[in-house]
């Protein structure tokens, strides 16, 4: 958010998504000089909060950034010790939802997109190829949050069908609320922004239409978003980083920029949601642990002999599920071995002592 537009007057917390949840925990952390704060932009050294009385600087220290999954992040409850015309952050609050995927450098960290968010908005441009496979891990990742995901068909303007591509997505996205928009036209705006329940964060890939829709979302120009080309839809997303804006309504939208890789950890049983009618299917299967390949009376199999499943589907989940549990292995490997070091360095302070002790006597 940028400095004019930060309320300079008082903020009612409850705008921001304050409620009874944060306010115990904020119980838990708070010095008589401390005040709650919400995360609304992150940069080098600090971030953008709005408190009650309005937006203040804040700075972290080393402990809020060593921790990729743990660091500040757009969206976070934090509080903070005002100090002139900034404040310190003295404690993240616990969230209630993060919005995270694997890194994209192939650790076993996670990276957190956007904190305590209770929508996920999709954004996928119906007047470019869909990617199913992009939007099916999308909708993993707001399920595996605990979320609700909306799929917004945006530039619906620019295609003579719109319905043929809601159908598409449709048959990717059993159970997820679908809303086709125009920022052009206006259709479909109302209706998702209705959709929207307290904090809401959108996603999705470069050229999807994501600042035009926070912009139409807002009800104004905010977000910068470059010229679309009239020969094929496309234009590139400007936005370089996520932040916090409250809409005209009381709720309140974190965009972020154009997400290219995608991965997962851990995500089994959101997995599951996203491919469903799979899940369903595999409970007729002759064998519980069928794996849906050659085994004899697999309903699954039998659904994409019959043309009931999409066979791309299908390996699209096994895919999905290989990469979860490699990530997740990851992950295992190196919290055992942070814990190995933390032992280490437990055992050498101990040895130290008593080598001190030792001398002294």
């Amino acid at each position: 958010m940028h400095s004019s537009d930060h309320p300079s007057s008082p903020v009612e917390l409850t705008a921001l998504g304050w409620d009874s949840h944060f306010s115990a925990l904020f119980a838990d952390h708070a010095d008589v000089d401390a005040v709650p704060a919400r995360v609304v932009r992150v940069n080098r050294g600090g971030c953008d909060t709005l408190t009650a009385t309005g937006s203040i600087r804040a700075v972290y220290d080393s402990r809020h950034v060593a921790d990729r999954e743990r660091a500040v992040c757009t969206g976070d409850w934090v509080v903070v010790r005002p100090d002139g015309e900034r404040a310190h952050i003295i404690q993240v609050l616990p969230r209630r939802t993060a919005i995270a995927r694997a890194s994209s450098d192939r650790t076993s960290e996670r990276q957190v997109l956007a904190a305590n968010v209770d929508t996920v908005i999709i954004a996928v441009s119906v007047a470019n190829r869909i990617n199913v496979g992009r939007i099916e891990r999308l909708l993993t990742l707001a399920y595996d949050a605990g979320t609700r995901p909306i799929v917004a068909l945006t530039k619906s303007d620019l295609v003579d069908d719109p319905l043929a591509g809601e159908a598409a997505v449709t048959a990717v996205a059993p159970g997820a609320e679908i809303v086709a928009t125009s920022t052009i036209s206006g259709v479909g705006i109302d209706p998702l922004r209705s959709a929207m329940t307290g904090t809401a964060v959108l996603l999705g890939s470069s050229g999807a239409g994501k600042s035009s829709l926070a912009n139409a979302l807002l009800g104004r120009d905010h977000m910068a978003a470059n010229e679309i080309r009239s020969v094929d839809g496309k234009g590139r997303h400007t936005t370089a980083h996520r932040e916090l804006l409250l809409l005209p309504d009381g709720k309140v939208l974190i965009d972020t920029p154009g997400l290219r890789g995608i991965g997962v950890q851990d995500v089994a049983d959101a997995a599951g949601r996203t491919f469903s009618e799979i899940e369903e299917l595999a409970r007729d299967c002759a064998f519980r642990d069928c794996e849906h390949r050659s085994e004899p009376r697999c309903a699954v199999q039998e659904a994409i002999r019959e043309g009931r499943l999409d066979p791309g589907r299908l390996e699209r989940y096994r895919k999905l599920l290989r990469e979860s549990e490699w990530s997740a292995a990851r992950g295992d490997a190196r919290e055992a071995s942070k814990r190995s070091k933390r032992d280490k360095a437990i055992t050498r302070d101990i040895r130290a002592m008593y080598r001190f002790r030792d001398r002294q006597a």
